[in-house]
């Protein structure tokens, strides 16, 4: 799974259109949120660092639940921009996932698991469970 690391507003009029998952490592404004949707149309994930999502106005929230997309909260850690504009997540991490689901483990094991072992959010892990 690649996320697109976005730094500053200015980057997201330059993004591809066929971003589907988008990390916004700055606090962003309402009209922030709407260009983005509008300019990546396929999006369906939003991650924020927690202290931004916590400032998301309301509004914000209710269109993008409207639009189907999910807002996230988490970190991308210890990646570094300026080498890859992209964060991934490793695809062993969606073996574990299947292999803990295998084992019958309840999905909040699995989120915690996951979560405290590879430093990926539990909104992140469980988007990753939903779309599995």
């Amino acid at each position: 799974m690649k996320i697109r690391i976005v730094s500053t507003k200015e980057e997201i009029k330059e993004l591809d259109h066929n971003e589907k998952i988008v990390h916004l490592a700055f606090r962003p404004s309402d009209m922030d949120v709407f260009t983005l949707v509008k300019t990546c149309p396929e999006i369906v994930m939003i991650q924020l660092p927690g202290s931004y999502k916590r400032t998301v106005s309301k509004s914000v929230k209710m269109f993008l639940e409207m639009q189907n997309i999910r807002l996230v909260e988490g970190d991308v850690w210890g990646h570094r921009k300026d080498i890859n504009e992209y964060y991934s997540i490793a695809p062993s991490i969606k073996e574990n996932i299947n292999t803990f689901l295998s084992e019958g483990k309840s999905e909040d094991e699995i989120v915690d698991l996951i979560s405290r072992e590879n430093k990926i959010s539990k909104d992140m892990v469980k988007y990753m469970l939903e779309t599995e």
